[in-house]
């Protein structure tokens, strides 16, 4: 198991989802599972042996995505080591440039380029505010998943494959293991559901709060055409004026 994503870089310019949340819109289901017609294996996209976290959660996202709009697209490992060449700097030929990758890079050079020969680029994105329980639901249940970085404690690894939870160490410990990018596409009320290592992990929302430092909900026409349309009651209209004016 690798990590690999660095520090959240912060730029003013960054949407922020609760801006257009109207108050149209309904309150999120207690529960939400993207995962249930992902039928294909996750893959582990180069994770085991390369810090591209950042760019295999991506592609993860894309998987669930198009499981769920008609059927899946499964990211290859060659399009996801593009992105993670592209958007991270990473360069095959040199092993020392297997630095990770930070989350908003990626996320630029996935709305501008898509993921390598497989497509499917962005619209749009916008943070979510992880100390928001309800913000991260309705961006899970509206967006189809959301993407996240997280502070791994060293805790979380004797954890890995079970659930990650808060241990009797404080949140002080976050990041002792590193960082890293996992799209969590799944939530109930224990907590969420993230894609990493080619498998699913759970967490609870305790943890998720101690632990998480960035989380996206991303805009893609894989998901809209999914449900048809943009979600009912989500202002898409204001947000896509809004990235207009700062690009």
């Amino acid at each position: 198991m690798k990590l690999g994503k660095l520090a959240p870089r912060h730029d003013p310019r960054t949407l922020k989802l609760a801006r257009y949340l109207t108050a149209a819109l309904p309150p999120p289901p207690v529960v939400a599972d993207w995962t249930t017609k992902v039928t294909v294996p996750w893959g582990v996209q180069l994770n085991n042996s390369l810090g591209d976290c950042t760019c295999a959660a991506a592609s993860h996202l894309v998987l669930s995505w198009t499981a769920n709009a008609s059927s899946p697209v499964v990211v290859s490992d060659n399009d996801t080591l593009t992105l993670y060449e592209k958007a991270c700097g990473y360069n095959p030929a040199d092993p020392s440039t297997d630095q990770g990758g930070v989350e908003l890079d990626v996320l630029n050079f996935w709305r501008q380029n898509g993921i390598g020969s497989a497509g499917h680029p962005i619209s749009a994105y916008a943070s979510v505010n992880p100390k928001n329980v309800t913000e991260v639901q309705q961006a899970i249940n509206l967006f189809g998943g959301v993407y996240t970085g997280v502070a791994l404690p060293t805790s979380a690894q004797a954890q890995v494959g079970t659930l990650w939870d808060v241990t009797a160490s404080t949140p002080d410990d976050a990041g002792s293991w590193g960082g890293h990018a996992v799209p969590g596409v799944a939530y109930d009320t224990v907590g969420l559901t993230f894609v990493t290592w080619g498998n699913l992990q759970k967490a609870t929302w305790a943890w998720f709060e101690a632990y998480c430092d960035e989380a996206y909900a991303i805009i893609t026409q894989d998901w809209i055409e999914a449900n048809g349309d943009a979600p009912s009651g989500f202002d898409l209209a204001t947000l896509q004026a809004d990235l207009a004016a700062i690009t």
